[in-house]
C-alpha cells in the first residue's frame, strides 16, 4: 500500500504528531530479501523535508512509522525508533522491526535479566531492551506468541510500567500488545474493500488510496487515523495478523499490572544507566510516542 495515506492525509496523523513529538522520526519496511530497511533521525517529521517525501513516495506491503519525544535518553540514530532486530522459530531466522510506545522502568534490573543478550541492544533506551526481550524469549520458545507472551509476564511482574505497547513485524506477519490501559491501540481491518478509500474527518483533511480499492490491509495504530470502523485493542491483549491478514486477539495480561508493580510506578535508574523519565500524568498521551503501522 502507498504510505502516502495513512502518513500525510489522515486526521492527526504521524506528520500531524510530530508537532507535539518533535525528538525523532523513524520509518521501516523490508526489502526483497526480507530484511529490514530502517530510515530514522533524530529530529521532527515536520521539520524533516526528507521524512515528508518519503512517507509520500513509499510502497510496501509492511510500514512502520514511529514519532516520539523522548522520555530522557540521548536524541541520537542508536535511540531512535523504530528498531530492526530478528527472532527464531522452527529453525527459521526472521528479521523484524519493532516499535514501543511508553515507559518501562527499573532499566538495570531489565539488564541484568537479558544478561549476554545485552548484546541485541545498540542504544540507551528501555524500548531496544523490551524489544530483546521478546526476541530472546521468542529464541527460547521457538513459537512468536509463547515468546511474547513469556516476556511480557515477566515484565508486568517484575518491572513498573507506564505503558509496554508494541508492534513487531517481519515482512509477512505482525504482532502488536497494548499493556496495561495508559495509551490507548487501535485496529483497522479492510479485508474485502470494495471501493478506494476516500474518507474525509470532522476536521475536513480528505484522505484517498486508490491502491487499497482491491487490496485488503490491516492497519494498528495508536490512535484512529481517520473515520472508519476502528477498534480498541483491550488492555492485555495481543493481536496477531497472519500473511493472509488474518487477525487473532489474545488476553495474554491482565489489564492492570501485579500488586507491588502499579503501572504507573516512576522508572528507576542506575549509575551509567540510561537517565530515568518523570512519568507524565495518567490522562495525558503527548509525552509519549506515536507509532503507526500497516
Amino acid at each position: 500500500m502507498e504510505a502516502t495515506f495513512w502518513l500525510l492525509d489522515a486526521p492527526d496523523s504521524m506528520l500531524r504528531q510530530s508537532h507535539r513529538n518533535p525528538d525523532d522520526t523513524g520509518l521501516g519496511t523490508f526489502e526483497g530479501s526480507g530484511q529490514p530497511r530502517i530510515e530514522k533521525q533524530p529530529i521532527a517529521a515536520y521539520a524533516d523535508d526528507a521524512f515528508a517525501s518519503e512517507a509520500r513516495t513509499r510502497a510496501n506491503s509492511t510500514f512502520v512509522a514511529h514519532v516520539r519525544r523522548s522520555s530522557g535518553t540521548a536524541l541520537t540514530e542508536e535511540n531512535t525508533r523504530p528498531f530492526a532486530g530478528s527472532f527464531r522459530t522452527g529453525g527459521t531466522e526472521h528479521p523484524c522491526i519493532f516499535a514501543h510506545n511508553g515507559v518501562i522502568g527499573d532499566v538495570p534490573a531489565l539488564e541484568d535479566h537479558l544478561g549476554q543478550d545485552m548484546d541485541r541492544v545498540h542504544g540507551d533506551t528501555d524500548s531496544e531492551r523490551w524489544a530483546a526481550l521478546i526476541c530472546r524469549e521468542i529464541d527460547a520458545s521457538g513459537d512468536a506468541t509463547r515468546g511474547i507472551t513469556a516476556a511480557a509476564e515477566w515484565m508486568a511482574t517484575h518491572l513498573p510500567v507506564i505503558s509496554a505497547n508494541f508492534i513487531l513485524a517481519t515482512d509477512d506477519e505482525l504482532y502488536a500488545l497494548r499493556y496495561p490501559g495508559t495509551h490507548e491501540l487501535h485496529l483497522l481491518t479492510r479485508d474485502q474493500p470494495a471501493s478506494p478509500l476516500a474518507h474525509r474527518s470532522e476536521l475536513g483533511t480528505r484522505i484517498e488510496s486508490a491502491h487499497l480499492a482491491t487490496t485488503g490491509s490491516v492497519v494498528i495504530a495508536s490512535e484512529p487515523l481517520d473515520d472508519e470502523d476502528w477498534q480498541e485493542i483491550a488492555p492485555g491483549e495481543l493481536v496477531h495478523v497472519s500473511p493472509q491478514l488474518e487477525v487473532t486477539r489474545t488476553r495474554i495480561l491482565p489489564s492492570r499490572g501485579p500488586a507491588g508493580h502499579p503501572h504507573h510506578a516512576a522508572p528507576a535508574s542506575a549509575p551509567g544507566r540510561s537517565r530515568a523519565p518523570q512519568p507524565p500524568a495518567p490522562e495525558s498521551t503527548d509525552a509519549h510516542e506515536k507509532e503507526s503501522m500497516s
